[in-house]
Parts: C-alpha cells; structure tokens; sequence
C-alpha cells in the first residue's frame, strides 16, 4: 500500500535556514488536532565548542502567551558527522528535561529528530502549543534549520488541518 507523506502528517517550518550565530525562536505550533510532533533539526558543520541547544517550551496560544519549559525530551535520535558517511541512526535517552545539546554536534553535520506527544504538554492548564528555540551557538558561520512534522492527525481533512492556528 502506497501513502503520501502529508496523509500521515503536516510539515511546518520552525526556523528557516539561518547562522546560529544569534539566539533564535522557532515558530508556534499547535498541537491541539495532532497527537504527536517529531522536531526535526537539521545542521551543518561549525566550530568546535559552538554546538547548538534546542529549548523546548509550551504555551496556551500560539502567540505564545504564558510559555513555560517543557519538559518532555527524553529520547533524541541523531545523525552526525559527515553525513554522506552516516547512515543509521544513534538513540540517545536522558532524564527528562526542557533541553538538549550535544557537545560534539559543532564540528559536525547534524540531523535531530525528537517526538513530542501531545499528552507531554500541561493540557488541563490550557497547554496545547509548543515551540523551540536555540540558544546562540556561537560566531562563526553554522546554517541551521527547524522543521515540525505533525503526527497522528485528529482528523481526517485531504488539505490538512492548519498548526499555526488556535
């Protein structure tokens, strides 16, 4: 059986390509029609000692009013190094937190990928949005970008349902 990747979920660009030479905010993004987002970060090479630190916080708009750390990074899977050289996967688990950084990432390629469930946000408080920043990695030159791919649609709609809306 054949199925096209945005019937499984929607893709939403957190961080347009940019030098993580200055701190930066992802877009929000609503989880309240999806069940799960896998954050995608992707990377190139920097210097060692720069490496990037994704911040994971959760909000009750996508404005984001009243954000707050979430919590909920437990397992990461990453791809790094040259990477036309890597081809699997490396898991990565830690004890929850609202971070993660790796300290070789610098001077390498990178691909991140970490799922948050819907459930991870605080839901009886009215949390149901989610973004990420990174922290300043550092001056010299390190093109980074930050996708969503919103998982387990609530809802079946053939043109999607919008996560950039409340």
């Amino acid at each position: 059986m054949s199925q096209n990747l945005l019937d499984m979920c929607d893709i939403v660009s957190g961080i347009v390509p940019i030098n993580l030479g200055s701190a930066r905010t992802g877009d929000t993004i609503s989880l309240r029609n999806h069940g799960a987002v896998a954050v995608v970060f992707f990377k190139a090479a920097g210097s060692a000692s720069e490496d990037p630190t994704l911040t994971f916080e959760q909000a009750t708009s996508i404005t984001p009013s009243s954000a707050k750390a979430l919590t909920a990074v437990t397992t990461i899977y990453t791809k790094q190094g040259t990477l036309t050289s890597v081809g699997t996967w490396t898991k990565t688990t830690q004890a929850a937190a609202a971070t993660y950084s790796n300290t070789t990432a610098s001077e390498n390629e990178a691909i991140w990928v970490i799922t948050i469930k819907a459930e991870d946000l605080d839901v009886d408080n009215g949390f149901d949005c989610m973004r990420v920043t990174i922290a300043d990695a550092g001056s010299v030159n390190q093109l980074a970008c930050l996708l969503y791919f919103l998982l387990e649609p609530r809802y079946a709609n053939e043109a999607g349902i919008s996560a950039i809306i409340n």
